[in-house]
């Protein structure tokens, strides 16, 4: 399965950057073994609760996305550049939590595999796409900040973070979430979520 996983992940990658896009696919299987691994998050083949919460979630990020001509909302666009200027920010968080001792040790593996993908300049959606390079990476971390809130909790991540408390909140991420889903076809969604939480 992790095989399959990693090949996956290296096969969307462009045919001239093969050697960053297998670092690539490196670090999206190091998240996509933590979330699996964690035994906070439970089997896919478990329960069907599961399946159940999974398919909530993905009716909810539809409708969000429903626009008038399948255009998404200018507010998208803004909430994702504004979050896509704060990427060196969050990049001194995942850092920062990688050092304190409150942080899990899968947790840790998680947060360094989340730093891998988004500096990685080939990952799921390569970098050097103007825009959306970007938001495939934001996509990712906020479902590793979320995971890491619900672990760790709040104040560890508030403790680490330049930015303003409100930027953490779940409301918050919950918004960057959505906003990403506009300008994300639902089969790189889907992978990113098997990727970031499993």
């Amino acid at each position: 399965a992790v095989r399959a996983a990693s090949v996956r992940v290296h096969g969307v990658a462009t045919a001239g950057t093969r050697g960053a896009a297998a670092a690539g696919a490196a670090a999206a299987t190091v998240v996509f073994l933590i979330a699996r691994r964690d035994p906070h998050v439970t089997p896919r083949s478990a329960t069907g609760s599961s399946r159940a919460r999974r398919s909530r979630v993905q009716r909810e990020v539809d409708a969000e996305t429903l626009e008038v001509g399948g255009r998404p909302r200018t507010g998208a666009r803004r909430t994702l550049l504004d979050t896509i200027k704060q990427i060196p920010a969050y990049l001194r968080l995942l850092g920062g939590l990688l050092t304190d001792r409150r942080v899990a040790g899968m947790d840790k593996l998680l947060v360094a595999g989340a730093i891998a993908y988004i500096v990685m300049p080939v990952d799921i959606v390569p970098d050097f796409i103007p825009f959306v390079g970007q938001v495939d990476d934001i996509y990712l971390l906020v479902l590793a900040l979320q995971r890491l809130i619900s672990h760790a909790g709040p104040r560890v991540l508030h403790d680490h973070w330049s930015g303003t408390m409100a930027d953490l909140s779940p409301s918050a991420l919950r918004n960057v979430l959505l906003a990403a889903a506009f300008f994300l076809p639902p089969r790189i969604r889907r992978r990113l979520r098997v990727i970031g939480r499993s």
